[in-house]
């Protein structure tokens, strides 16, 4: 009997002889995955490059339309209100690029400087600095951003000759490129759709109606 509880002991376990669990290093993978995704995906990085983007189409599209439509107060040919379009969109497109270019030199001098007080070594230093911002690509991305703005206003007043159709068409499609401009940015931000177009909406037709209504109150005194 002593034999047999002995060889009994000696034997493993049920627990010890149980087959092992799958594997969960697939299971693993995923979550890594989903997690990657999540940090790809996180919109709050999107902030610096979307602000810019919209800022610059927008105010390409308000202010090329507020142009024309201020001339055109005073002005009602086509070919003043067409010339004052591209002198807006070539001058604003100008000013954004050097504005951007300027804002970002000055952050990436800042960043720059803290690098090197912060990094050892020229190759650690050479890897970091490829993940500063680029002036120069900043303030391409804003002049194109602003003169694809302006476009929208200007296809408007070249096309219709009468003028009262002219300005109907012109306010159309600049409402209508800012309700789109209001809708990129709440999509691409996760922002409230409704809310972020509408603002965007009306922020256009209060530059419009304003710029409008000074200009026709300034040429009907003779100036």
């Amino acid at each position: 009997m002593e034999a047999i509880q002995e060889s009994n002991q000696n034997q493993p376990s049920i627990n010890e002889t149980q087959t092992p669990k799958p594997d969960t290093d697939l299971e693993n993978q995923r979550t890594q995955r989903l997690e990657e995704v999540e940090v790809i995906f996180d919109y709050s990085k999107r902030a610096q490059w979307l602000r810019a983007a919209v800022l610059g189409a927008n105010d390409g599209l308000v202010s090329t339309t507020s142009l024309i439509m201020g001339v055109g107060a005073v002005r009602k040919d086509p070919k003043t209100m067409i010339l004052t379009g591209i002198a807006g969109l070539v001058a604003g497109a100008c000013s954004m690029a050097i504005g951007e270019f300027v804002s970002v030199y000055s952050q990436y001098d800042t960043e720059m400087s803290q690098l090197k007080r912060e990094t050892r070594s020229i190759s650690e230093l050479e890897a970091k600095k490829k993940e500063l911002p680029n002036p120069w690509q900043a303030a391409g991305a804003s002049a194109i951003a602003f003169a694809l703005g302006a476009v929208i206003p200007l296809l408007g007043a070249a096309f219709v000759k009468d003028y009262v159709a002219r300005v109907g068409v012109v306010i159309g499609l600049a409402s209508l490129g800012l309700l789109g401009f209001g809708w990129v940015s709440a999509v691409l931000g996760r922002a409230p759709i409704v809310k972020s177009s509408l603002r965007v909406l009306v922020g256009g037709w209060l530059a419009m109606a304003i710029t409008y209504g000074l200009t026709k109150a300034i040429g009907s005194i003779g100036l």
